[in-house]
């Protein structure tokens, strides 16, 4: 086993976990679910069977991961962020063959208490902010705020928020280089 796991982790035969990956207590991974290497999945976590997790992804206590969802590589999920796979739930009608697919690109980070509805993209380096409520495909680097969640600003791939301007910025913690118009933020350098 290239992976660790504390002994109260329930992790059914055919998930596929990458080497350095720590699994927390009281986790469960089924069967079909694909986790990267130098994960960590926090205490209580739930990993669905039609889950993809990309490597070096951090996700904090209480998240539930279900079917459909995807985490490129670094992507960041705060503690009790909440993902969703049926639009329309209904405790007494079966909606499994309607679950939408929801993707967090790589970098990306979904604060705590924040719910992600599904069938949306999270693009690239995408920040959403603790408590918000996604209900659209959010752009690269976008800080996302509120409820529903809006775009309140840009954010830097080292996680600093970029200045307010249009057109060429630069991020003050560690100088690199964005452009930013047409509600569109792209690394130049």
């Amino acid at each position: 086993m290239s992976f660790t796991a504390h002994e109260t982790a329930i992790i059914d035969p055919g998930a596929a976990i990458g080497a350095g990956t720590r699994v927390w207590h009281w986790v469960h991974v089924c069967a079909n679910a694909q986790i990267g290497t130098g994960c960590s999945l926090g205490q209580n976590v739930y990993v669905g069977n039609k889950v993809v997790i990309g490597n070096n992804v951090k996700i904090q206590n209480n998240v539930s991961i279900y079917d459909d969802v995807t985490l490129e590589d670094d992507v960041f999920c705060g503690p009790s962020m909440v993902f969703t796979n049926v639009i329309n739930p209904r405790s007494h009608v079966s909606r499994k063959h309607e679950y939408l697919h929801t993707l967090v690109k790589r970098g990306a980070t979904i604060g705590a208490n924040a719910t992600v509805v599904c069938g949306h993209v999270i693009n690239e380096y995408a920040f959403i902010g603790a408590g918000a409520v996604v209900t659209r495909d959010v752009a690269a680097y976008a800080l996302m705020l509120g409820n529903p969640a809006r775009r309140a600003g840009w954010m830097c791939n080292c996680g600093t928020r970029l200045p307010a301007n249009r057109g060429d910025v630069k991020c003050d913690a560690c100088g690199k280089k964005y452009h930013i118009e047409n509600e569109r933020c792209s690394q130049v350098s």
